[in-house]
């Protein structure tokens, strides 16, 4: 299991993490990419708990990512499960699990205040926090895509499901982009990865 670990994860984050997944009898699943979630936790009809992984993510992001599922299995353990999934119980557990991962060792450097920062108050996604979410996106593997935020107004642009958008303005925090076929607008946070399209 190390052996495999060794691929997806930080070198010194691999030992630890199999404790954890022996300490918990999770039985984890590395998976091709789903575009909705970057992992899942289920405790199945027999007991067993079930953590499925996407193997796309980049080491640091599948690190978080596995902890995060961990962390749904230990508070649900904890507190019972008519907790909300995300809601406090999680997120302090989350919290006290990721404390011994985020050290030089296992994070680059440029990473660890923006972690310290996020894990102040975790959200069910790391993509809710578009700072870390960008300085996670350059330990991915290169691709065509590009980020809302860095496409100038005016342009167009498709995202997964093949609808096509055109971004307007900025609102807040996030960037209003018309639906060309409905004429809806719809919010899309700045570090969403989007294809650009000629005009």
């Amino acid at each position: 299991m190390t052996e495999v670990l060794s691929k997806y994860l930080p070198e010194y984050s691999v030992q630890p993490c199999f404790e954890l997944i022996k300490t918990h009898h999770v039985h984890l699943k590395i998976v091709n990419e789903r575009l909705t979630r970057h992992g899942d936790y289920r405790k199945d009809a027999q007991g067993f708990h079930l953590i499925t992984v996407n193997a796309s993510l980049n080491k640091y992001r599948f690190l978080m990512t596995l902890i995060h599922e961990i962390a749904h299995l230990v508070a649900f353990e904890k507190y019972g499960r008519n907790i909300k999934p995300h809601g406090d119980e999680w997120k302090l557990t989350f919290q006290r699990m990721m404390v011994p991962f985020i050290r030089p060792e296992i994070f680059p450097s440029q990473l660890l205040p923006l972690l310290a920062r996020h894990f102040r108050n975790p959200k069910a996604s790391s993509d809710t926090d578009a700072t870390l979410s960008l300085a996670l996106k350059q330990f991915d593997p290169l691709n065509d895509k590009n980020y809302i935020f860095e496409i100038p107004y005016g342009s167009t642009f498709r995202i997964h499901n093949g609808k096509i958008f055109k971004k307007v303005a900025l609102r807040l925090k996030r960037y209003e982009c018309l639906e060309i076929s409905s004429g809806r607008i719809y919010l899309f946070n700045p570090n969403a990865e989007v294809e650009l399209l000629p005009n």
